[in-house]
């Protein structure tokens, strides 16, 4: 148990560096701050970098037995539920988003202004809440009001004690499941047609806007499938404890952490200006590179100097 711990808490630290680190480049340059699919970016970060932060918690209390308020319990849940539907929500929008920069190239810029963006990050928040809102909703109508100054092991499964309250979980998440997965399957599917029409410049570019709406897929997916632990965790509960904690840290580390570190993979590597102002905030000397000059020739960037 205790290995597993300090093992989740290596990689807890070493994705919240990149996350943090990321965070910062994105707010180094105005054009990352005032362009929607880096703005989306940034959400997701965010919302990554409080999952892990909260989880982590949730996780060492759990593994050590302590018990906490029950409404400190609440706040936690609240928080997890909330950035656990953020980030394949958001992803789903940055699916859309590329939808639109492809396939209706000319309404793009009014689609997808910043005015647009903080429309569009108020609408995933609230639909990320309505699971939360819910879930609590159906447990407070059936919960005794001594149970708030109660001290629990705080865990999410505290929340659907009941069967009918399961159900109602499970249906809300299937359903969530399945639009999020239809609008990346359709989003994919139209960028495709797009690119078998396109030709030089066009078709590069859509290629990788394709290559990019797959990558948000699979991540989406492995967030989706976090969903679906919860059941198969109470099943193996009722067979085997031992197998039961060895599984629940596996999904954590699957489908929690992985895809908490695929969007700096996505979007902080793949990304050419981003990569660029992400190497200049680095703090190592390996990290200098060639560019082109409006001259035309290529000239070395020291890690000291400043991009133009």
């Amino acid at each position: 148990m205790n290995d597993l711990v300090i093992i989740v808490q290596i990689l807890v630290v070493i994705f919240l560096c990149v996350n943090m680190l990321l965070i910062v480049t994105f707010f180094s340059k105005e054009v990352f701050y005032t362009t929607m699919r880096y703005i989306l970016f940034a959400v997701t970060l965010l919302s990554d970098s409080l999952m892990l932060f909260v989880s982590d918690i949730l996780l060492i209390l759990s593994s050590y037995r302590v018990t906490t308020q029950f409404g400190l319990c609440i706040i936690f849940y609240i928080l997890s539920v909330i950035c656990i539907f953020v980030t394949p929500v958001t992803l789903t929008a940055m699916a859309l988003e590329r939808y639109v920069a492809i396939c209706m190239p000319l309404r793009h810029a009014q689609l997808c202004s910043t005015r647009s963006t903080m429309h569009c990050i108020l609408i995933i928040h609230s639909l990320s809440s309505v699971p939360c809102i819910v879930i609590l909703s159906v447990f407070c109508a059936s919960a005794s009001k001594s149970l708030y100054t109660q001290y629990k092991i705080c865990s999410m499964e505290i929340f659907v004690s009941l069967r009918w309250q399961n159900n109602i979980k499970t249906a809300i998440y299937q359903l969530y499941f399945l639009i999020m997965s239809i609008t990346v399957i359709l989003s994919y599917v139209k960028i495709m047609k797009v690119a078998k029409a396109a030709s030089g410049e066009n078709k590069k570019s859509t290629r990788k806007g394709l290559r990019t709406v797959i990558l948000h897929g699979f991540q989406v997916f492995l967030c989706l499938v976090q969903l679906w632990c919860p059941f198969i965790e109470v099943a193996l509960f009722q067979i085997d404890l031992m197998l039961y904690v060895n599984v629940r840290y596996f999904n954590y580390i699957t489908f929690i952490l992985a895809p908490r570190c695929l969007s700096p993979l996505i979007y902080g590597l793949r990304d050419e200006k981003f990569l660029l102002a992400l190497k200049h905030k680095v703090p190592f000397g390996f990290h200098c590179v060639k560019i082109k000059a409006r001259t035309g020739f290529v000239r070395q960037v020291g890690c000291r100097d400043r991009l133009p």
